[in-house]
């Protein structure tokens, strides 16, 4: 309805009603001037009835939704279910041309401006998060593993003679295959031991680079949030070496944006020395489904030419999916979402503690990982080996996902790659443990109930092993004292 409209929707209902709709609807536009003038997150959270006005405004500008429309070509929005056109809200080609993902589609306005809209609102929301001097960033409909392996591809036109990649050990399988899907051999660098952490080598990592060849290098590869006792990468000191021998920095920090250490380190990284991209997830720090990925960075040239290394036009669903959750939420509700994770993980932290000890265990030291923690089963893994692993799967049984239990000595190969200890982050960590997360979304009944279930767990598992160690004694007994079958003869 435009005000040509309005107007003659008075020679049907009276004026003053039909101004007053007007007014109405011009509180909805006014939301969309200041988003589309801005490109900022508002500061306060949308309605839906406006998100939905807002997206079938952008969805009448794409030509599959023209009325008469005549296409005749191989790829025109052509939907064969209504249920599917209504859950993309009609916006059906995508983002991009075949040769850029950010690249404006003629016969796709609607579908463009969301793409823009998308990428500028996320930006703002970086910066709100800690990394205040980020320049570029694009939403891309990849996870993590797959937007790491195009920052890789990318810098492979920069760097035609590299073949190694330096990357601090962390042990998630897709970090590791998105290098070697990369067509790139990834040079390990094992993590130190302080206290309970495991921390970055620095000195092993200049080391490497001098005996490989700063020239041979294609990037280091470093890690911000990561499952405890590993923690964050030393990234000032990482983005000095890499700044000092002019080798790229590629940070993954897939969910990292809800956590202000990990932003900062970022931050800190670029502001000292070099960081060229940093990649987060969608799914983990927007709670959006899965398939999205944010690529981000500092010179805004390099991410450009990362988009258009991109092959092909792209689904619009993970832009979408992210723009109505900020355009819900708002600044204001993204920082509260924010706020709360950081008070959950105190509490999760101290009643994990609590439980610790009333279990003969403790919570690991790990100060610098500030979303992850760990709790030993020390006591739990020298009664039975296989115990550490059954409480992984009591857990799951019992409805607890997320929870990870870590046995010591796990030998995992992946890609003819073999890790010793893997999940563990280290050859020899010196205990099993369990990991639990405070992430984004969790709330004090989560919390709850996980501690509940673990200790009822854990009370489980120890008392079957103890009814397994005190079968084991008896048989042994037995098998002591019985007499040989030659003895017997001779009685």
């Amino acid at each position: 309805m435009n005000a040509e409209n309005f107007g003659s929707s008075e020679r049907l209902v009276t004026a003053a009603y039909v101004r007053q709709g007007a007014q109405g609807r011009r509180a909805h536009e006014l939301r969309l001037r200041a988003l589309l003038e801005q490109g900022k997150c508002p500061e306060d959270g949308w309605d839906e009835s406006t998100i939905e006005l807002f997206l079938h405004e952008l969805a009448i500008m794409d030509s599959n939704n023209f009325l008469g429309n005549c296409g005749v070509g191989e790829r025109e929005g052509r939907v064969a279910s209504g249920l599917v056109a209504r859950r993309h809200y009609r916006l059906i080609h995508g983002i991009g041309r075949s040769g850029d993902i950010s690249a404006v589609q003629p016969k796709a306005a609607g579908s463009s401006l969301l793409n823009k809209l998308t990428n500028s609102v996320v930006l703002d929301i970086i910066k709100l998060a800690g990394v205040r001097t980020v320049t570029n960033c694009f939403v891309v409909p990849m996870a993590t593993g797959m937007s790491l392996t195009l920052c890789f591809l990318t810098l492979r036109h920069k760097r035609p003679k590299a073949k190694y990649i330096i990357w601090p050990r962390i042990d998630q399988k897709s970090c590791f295959k998105s290098m070697i899907t990369a067509g790139f051999e990834p040079v390990v660098i094992e993590n130190v031991l302080e206290g309970d952490e495991l921390r970055t080598d620095i000195e092993a990592v200049e080391a490497k680079i001098k005996a490989l060849g700063a020239e041979n290098i294609l990037c280091v590869h470093s890690t911000t949030s990561c499952f405890a006792p590993r923690v964050p990468d030393r990234l000032e000191e990482l983005a000095v070496i890499c700044a000092n021998y002019d080798i790229p920095h590629i940070v993954n920090n897939a969910y990292g944006v809800q956590s202000s250490k990990c932003m900062h380190l970022i931050q800190q990284g670029a502001r000292v020395g070099r960081i060229d991209a940093f990649v987060q997830s969608l799914d983990k720090n927007f709670m959006v489904p899965v398939g999205g990925a944010i690529i981000a960075g500092f010179n805004a040239s390099f991410i450009q030419e990362i988009s258009k290394m991109y092959p092909g036009r792209a689904s619009a669903s993970p832009s979408l999916d992210v723009l109505i959750t900020l355009l819900s939420l708002g600044a204001s509700g993204y920082k509260q979402l924010l706020k709360e994770r950081k008070e959950m993980f105190s509490y999760l932290s101290s009643e994990l503690k609590k439980l610790a000890d009333n279990h003969n265990e403790r919570l690991l030291d790990t100060p610098h990982n500030p979303i992850s923690l760990a709790m030993s089963l020390q006591n739990l893994d020298e009664n039975n080996d296989a115990a550490v692993t059954q409480l992984g799967s009591m857990l799951f049984t019992r409805q607890v996902s997320g929870a990870r239990v870590v046995p010591c000595g796990s030998v995992q190969t992946v890609n003819n790659y073999t890790f010793k200890g893997f999940m563990s982050h280290a050859n020899d960590y010196p205990c099993a443990y369990l990991n639990a997360a405070s992430a984004i979304g969790i709330k004090k009944q989560d919390v709850d109930v996980f501690l509940k279930r673990l200790d009822k767990c854990l009370k489980t598992s120890r008392k079957e092993s103890k009814k397994e160690k005190s079968v084991n004694e008896i048989s042994n007994s037995n098998t002591g004292t019985e007499q040989p079958e030659d003895q017997k003869i001779q009685i």
